[in-house]
């Protein structure tokens, strides 16, 4: 549970815009973790393209889901921020090694920028760690 001072030192706006970059972006993972899981076409395809064996993307599609949970609960957050990113480094890698457009390339990294940025807004914790005397500000 946040603290008063922890409140108070968010402005309602840095809140709000954190809240609705952080949903949009659990959205997107649970509907990506759902569609993994499913074995949705899409998913069969891209597999393929990667070169990844079906039974695993059930696999990755539940590991999604779950780090998406801890993503949206409050005390778990910035956890929930880095589990990810690391997931998202890796499907970057993928795409580099199978050579897909710079887009699809990308994407994974915008998307880890957009996990990043609504956690930064909403959590004064995180801008605290940026202002700490050791951190050399």
């Amino acid at each position: 549970m946040q603290t008063a001072t922890q409140e108070g030192s968010v402005s309602k706006r840095k809140l709000w815009a954190g809240r609705i970059i952080s949903g949009l972006v659990a959205a997107f993972m649970v509907f990506d973790g759902v569609m993994k899981v499913m074995k949705a076409a899409p998913v069969v395809e891209a597999a393929a393209r990667l070169g990844y064996l079906l039974n695993v993307t059930v696999g990755i599609g539940a590991l999604l889901l779950i780090c998406t949970a801890i993503y949206v609960i409050p005390r778990t957050s910035v956890l929930g921020a880095i589990l990810p990113a690391e997931y998202l480094g890796g499907a970057t890698d993928a795409n580099l090694h199978a050579g897909n457009p710079l887009f699809e390339t990308l994407f994974p990294v915008i998307f880890g920028v957009l996990v990043w940025a609504g956690i930064f807004l909403r959590e004064a914790r995180l801008r605290e760690l940026r202002q700490h005397p050791a951190n050399g500000a």
